[in-house]
């Protein structure tokens, strides 16, 4: 495979270009503000179904409370009524009067029964909507805090997939001077092993790192300035310079 030497130079440039929008496609995806937003999402789920059973058990308690209210009517409505029978006069027989007495004595016995019970529960019934009103109030503090989280991510991600834009724009007419058997050869290195190209310098490969053997630059040396040549141990294309220890 050929190329002219200053072709194989873009390679250089291409890489270094690829490299940073590596980086910027890693920024964005390790953004502090991902986990915060994930943290915040699942706190917002479990404050949600607290708040979803503190609300089913204030409603319990209040349809509890509209219970005992109506039991109490018709106690008190017959209490009322045995009142005024007594009070009144329109009873006589001293039998039925007495009758009349003990049953108020228990109406009022009843009832009093019944309020406590009601007071009880109205009592529940005031701690669970108090409960239920700090549960909401959590779930507003953190879907504000979510919406803040979401925001900045957004503009951070939106600020970085501009400089990747600007970068592939700055990428395209250096990828053009590339004859194009030699730039699929870099984007098929460069989409297994991260990097397509790498300078040699001082005998050593930008890819791997590695330092070669000397046979191996004597290879080098000898191949065309034409010739596009390989790292014998990481297969990226090396670009060979004046740098290049040959």
């Amino acid at each position: 495979m050929l190329a002219d030497p200053a072709a194989q130079r873009s390679l250089l440039t291409l890489a270094d270009l690829d490299s940073e929008v590596a980086r910027i496609q890693h920024a964005a995806r390790s953004l502090p503000q991902h986990k915060a937003i994930a943290d915040l999402i699942a706190a917002r789920q479990r404050v949600t179904d607290e708040l979803i059973f503190s609300t089913t058990e204030a409603d319990d308690l209040q349809v509890a409370v509209s219970k005992a209210e109506a039991d109490l009517e018709p106690v008190r409505a017959r209490l009322a009524r045995d009142e005024k029978r007594i009070v009144d006069g329109s009873v006589s027989d001293g039998k039925i009067l007495r009758s009349l007495q003990d049953e108020v004595a228990h109406l009022q016995r009843r009832i009093s029964d019944l309020e406590d019970s009601e007071l009880e529960v109205m009592g529940r019934l005031e701690e669970a909507v108090a409960q239920r009103e700090k549960i909401a109030a959590r779930k507003i503090e953190i879907e504000a805090r979510l919406h803040e989280e979401v925001a900045v991510r957004d503009e951070a991600v939106a600020k970085l997939s501009q400089e990747a834009k600007d970068l592939s724009v700055a990428r395209a007419p250096i990828a053009a001077r590339i004859p194009v058997a030699v730039l699929a050869l870099y984007e098929k290195m460069r989409a297994s092993s991260g990097l397509g190209a790498a300078l040699l310098k001082a005998g050593r490969c930008g890819g791997c790192q590695l330092q070669l053997t000397v046979s191996d630059l004597d290879l080098y040396r000898r191949a065309p300035a034409e010739q596009v040549v390989r790292c014998v141990e990481c297969d990226r294309i090396l670009v060979r310079t004046a740098e290049s220890g040959l």
